[in-house]
């Protein structure tokens, strides 16, 4: 698989470096390979995963040796897991994926991407899930973070079974991170996993729920911790994670795009909870039941990405208050304006032209105009500080992701339209569906996307004259669906639409029947 020429200049982790950091940033990636590790490093972090399972069993970051819980064995750091069962059972069956081939799937002074790949075959029958699982990890240089992406494969012929839960976890080391966020408004110290277990915790309703009788930390006596406090709707579940105060490091789990999730954008997942554990979920039953674990016959072809997602390491390296490494990560608003007039300033000064960019084409530009790694890196870091979040949702979807199963831009479709609400008891005018929810999933019944588990969703909200875009579409069939905030009614365009590649439909308006 040849390289992508525009991954190696990816803005993709621009905000604040640790101090050490300033020749790491410019230093090229490299792969070590032996019987039991695989490590990747490219001078600002190292990773380390274990040859060939494909288990993160140590992060090396800003003078700490492993991010990830020593005490735990290897295999319960940071791994890819989920719970299947065979069809007409109900016991599922907890599975944490190894791998049993490791290869490198490319590797340069920019950019490396490791498989770890365990395949299906029928003497495996009732002992394993029947996938086919490809595990990614990706290093990029300058890049404070790594990326993981898994590829999920159910052949024609092969034995039908349900699939209740698939995530990546994380468990991190609780004598350095004690401070979680999951929002402005949903931060804090958190207790510490021996405060869940008699006798300094007592077990209320229901085994997640835990009374903190006498807690580590007293302040938090009498508080009840429960993982399910925690949780989000997928639309709002883009970043969260943990804070260690000595040294100041964050770590972070990112995802830039909600359509590899099921359930649409109002499904309820898990984030983090006492561990310290951060998880990336994928696909679960949680506050949904089994009408959200997908159910495959045998001799049923599937196929799905999940991810890449995104594992992002910052540090408080001017000696501010660490809690502002959540500023770095969550998602702000970029001044769109300085970053233009900067453009143009250049532009006074060099014969480049340009015609079109996005977040993502940024550093194409600045690299272009400056062609110096050091004056690219500040300039971003002058724009960049507070939106790594916005980083990464804009440039979704990655160019460097080198599966051909994970679809490029170019690959993908565009769809856009407008969205009315015509209301039987208002005969004057036709109202704006102003902040609709629309969006494209498996043709099916009005709200079937809320237990749509197969397959990919696109979602936006329109704006205030109901006009809609919905970008980055994987090519395939699909049936439109919206609802209105303030209105009765859940609305499907009675029509199948074909995405195809390069793609760009623009749809005559579109008249939902609702009532207030």
């Amino acid at each position: 698989m040849g390289k992508l020429s525009c991954k190696n200049l990816l803005p993709c982790c621009m905000g604040p470096p640790p101090a050490t950091s300033t020749v790491g940033a410019t230093a090229g990636v490299r792969v070590k390979v032996s019987d039991r590790y695989v490590e990747i490093k490219n001078g600002i972090f190292e990773l380390t995963l274990s040859n060939p399972d494909g288990i993160v069993t140590g992060v090396r970051y800003n003078g700490v040796d492993n991010l990830m819980e020593i005490l735990n064995k290897e295999d319960n750091r940071g791994y890819w897991d989920l719970v299947w069962s065979p069809l007409g059972e109900r016991t599922g069956i907890f599975d944490v994926i190894k791998g049993t081939v490791f290869r490198i799937i490319y590797q340069d002074e920019d950019q490396a991407e490791v498989s770890f790949v365990r395949t299906w075959d029928p003497s495996l029958e009732g002992k394993a899930v029947p996938l086919n699982i490809d595990k990614r990890f990706i290093v990029l240089r300058g890049c404070s973070g790594f990326y993981t992406y898994g590829i999920y494969e159910h052949q024609e012929g092969w034995p039908g079974f349900s699939l209740g839960e698939t995530r990546v976890a994380f468990k991190l080391r609780k004598d350095k991170f004690h401070y979680m966020a999951l929002a402005d408004d949903r931060q804090r110290i958190m207790p510490m996993p021996e405060d869940r277990v008699p006798p300094r915790g007592q077990q209320l309703a229901y085994p997640e729920a835990v009374l903190l009788v006498d807690p580590i930390n007293p302040d938090l006596r009498g508080e009840v911790d429960d993982k399910y406090q925690y949780s989000c709707e997928d639309q709002y579940n883009n970043v969260h994670g943990w804070i260690s105060f000595d040294p100041p490091i964050g770590f972070w789990q990112i995802t830039p795009s909600d359509e590899f999730r099921t359930g649409g954008p109002l499904k309820q997942n898990l984030t983090s909870h006492v561990g310290p554990t951060m998880l990336a979920m994928f696909l679960s039953g949680h506050y949904a039941g089994d009408d959200l674990s997908p159910k495959f016959t045998n001799g049923e072809y599937w196929k799905k990405v999940h991810g890449p997602v995104f594992m992002y390491l910052n540090s408080s390296w001017d000696g501010s208050d660490p809690t502002l490494l959540w500023e770095d990560a969550k998602v702000q608003v970029i001044n769109w304006m300085h970053i233009t007039c900067l453009i143009d300033i250049l532009l006074l000064f060099t014969k480049v032209q340009v015609i079109t960019f996005r977040l993502n084409k940024f550093l194409l530009i600045v690299q272009s105009v400056m062609n110096t790694r050091e004056v690219t890196c500040y300039l971003i870091l002058s724009f960049s500080f507070g939106n790594q979040m916005m980083i990464e949702k804009e440039s979704w979807p990655y160019c460097f992701a080198l599966s051909e199963d994970f679809q490029k831009t170019e690959q993908r479709g565009c769809i856009s339209g407008r969205l009315l609400v015509r209301d039987r008891y208002l005969e004057d005018a036709d109202l704006y569906a102003t902040a609709a929810y629309v969006g494209l999933a498996l043709p099916g019944d009005a709200g079937s996307w809320q237990r749509e588990c197969k397959a990919y969703q696109f979602w936006c909200r329109a704006e205030d004259d109901g006009s809609f875009c919905i970008r980055n579409i994987v090519t395939g069939d699909y049936n439109l669906y919206a609802w209105v905030p303030g209105f009765i009614g859940d609305y499907k365009l009675d029509a199948t639409l074909t995405i195809s590649s390069g793609q760009y439909l623009n749809l005559p308006d579109i008249y939902s029947s609702c009532s207030f």
